[in-house]
């Protein structure tokens, strides 16, 4: 088996203990941003026209649409700790148009319907960017594209004919090396009107606060226990009290689905994101990017980076760890193994960046299901809906998704809830004992088409016929 640009050019060791010896384990973007003010936790006995079931970007957006909808319903959110604090507060802050995880895994899995799919991403990136605008929130977005680079031969090979000049150009080695300086790179393809960038903690703050404004109720430290169908209503149980919604909105993530039909369509994996000090003038000199557009390498087991709006640079992804029985706990945010890897491959990138520390490492669950993109439900006659498993895309695409469960909620019949991707479910994961080994194997099986000049073997294109896969 063949080694990768990462191996073949490791980080000295030296270097990547100076690099975490002073790194604190907590998100970057928490610490950067202080939250909005508190919200009290919900005690006795409430009544609403809508509950929502969590307090991210999903449950966050489809409270601030319904009451854009219908402004004098009483909209109630329930949040089992604080809003933002897991993957809306953790993710890397890449707005993505996509809906469907990528145009390669879109066009396998939703061919009939991929070219609508890709207008509506784009659709719902552009309106994203007009309400961030319009009611000036400040979340440092920033819509300057991002590059797919190429660091092995044969994820540049045929690159070229990728590119449609339009919205993927594609760079040659000379080309990106004067974009962005890394010895790694061998070609790209800029997408610049694909991506864009955010402070995830500064959105769900802004998110927080509309909602509020607005006229939504908050609750925090109210978790929910269970949900019971009854003739008038949903009954929703929480241990301090309970709340009768006429329609309920679950966004509760990577989170075992308080529907229990749908506990395997989503297992939940770990992700993990180191975060440098700022950058001085001359090392952003160094490796230019004066362009500010997201980065992501093209293998199974790919990076993401960014700069933030002080000039750090954020390097996460290539790990994805699962944990027996989708075990959520928080002693496996710290993952040494995992920051030493990443570590070594930032320098591995920047090898001109030698010296430079990390202040922050942090891990965080994705609610990873067996298409890459997220599905919808809904239960109890309609009077439910669900929607998850955005498997690391899903800034964006909560948005999105927020919409679909209004429309479903409210009885439309719409393009969105037409749409294959959202009358389909995906293939659930089998229960364990046998999902701890199945993940385990595909794992496996990535790692060595990573490192076999990108060849899929038999293992892979099995779960592939069957609908069945993962994603780092």
């Amino acid at each position: 088996m063949g080694s990768t640009v990462f191996e073949r050019q490791p980080a000295q060791t030296s270097v990547v203990a100076h690099s975490l010896a002073k790194t604190i384990l907590a998100p970057f973007w928490t610490h950067d941003m202080p939250r909005a003010a508190a919200m009290p936790a919900l005690v006795g006995s409430e009544k609403a026209s809508l509950v929502i079931v969590g307090g991210g970007y999903t449950g966050l957006w489809t409270a601030l649409l319904a009451k854009e909808r219908e402004p004098d319903r009483r909209v109630i959110v329930l949040e089992g700790k604080t809003c933002g604090w897991a993957a809306s507060g953790r993710n890397g802050g890449f707005v993505e148009s996509t809906l469907t995880h990528g145009e390669s895994n879109g066009r396998t899995r939703f061919a009939a319907e991929y070219d609508q799919l890709d207008r509506l991403g784009m659709e719902n990136l552009d309106e994203i960017e007009a309400t961030v605008s319009e009611r000036k929130w400040k979340v440092d977005f920033e819509r300057n594209g991002s590059f797919a680079v190429a660091t092995e031969e044969y994820q540049a090979d045929g690159l070229e004919g990728e590119a449609d000049g339009e919205r993927a150009l594609y760079l040659s080695q000379a080309e990106i090396q004067k974009k962005v300086a890394s010895p790694t790179y061998l070609a790209a393809l800029f997408e610049p009107r694909e991506t864009a960038l955010v402070h995830p903690a500064k959105l769900a703050n802004e998110l927080m606060t509309s909602c509020l404004a607005a006229g939504v109720e908050i609750f925090e430290h109210s978790p929910v226990k269970a949900l019971t169908a009854q003739r008038d209503g949903i009954l929703i149980t929480l241990a301090s009290g309970q709340v009768h919604a006429d329609r309920v909105a679950l966004a509760t993530n990577a989170f075992p689905s308080l529907l229990k039909r749908y506990q395997l369509h989503t297992v939940p994996v770990y992700d993990y994101v180191l975060m440098t000090e700022p950058l001085t003038a001359a090392q952003l000199k160094s490796i230019g990017w004066k362009g500010r557009e997201g980065i992501a390498d093209m293998a199974n087991q790919f990076h993401y980076y960014r700069l933030s709006h002080d000039n750090r640079i954020l390097f996460g992804g290539y790990d994805a760890i699962y944990h027996y029985g989708g075990r959520i706990r928080r002693e496996y945010d710290d993952r040494p193994e995992t920051f030493a890897k990443l570590a070594s491959h930032f320098f591995t990138t920047f090898p001109q960046l030698e010296g430079l520390q990390f202040s922050h490492r942090w891990g965080g669950v994705i609610d990873t299901c067996s298409r890459f993109s997220a599905f919808f439900a809904t239960a109890h006659q309609g009077r439910v809906s669900y929607a998850a498993g955005f498997t690391g895309l899903g800034v964006a695409a909560t948005r999105f998704a927020a919409n679909v469960m209004l429309d479903q909620l409210a009885g439309l019949t719409t393009e969105r809830t037409q749409l294959e991707m959202v009358r389909k479910l995906p293939m659930p994961f089998p229960p364990e004992p046998a999902t701890y080994p199945a993940i385990q194997a595909t794992r496996s099986a990535l790692n060595h088409a990573d490192h076999n000049g990108g060849k899929r073997g038999l293992f892979l294109k099995t779960l592939d016929s069957v609908g069945l896969g993962f994603d780092s």
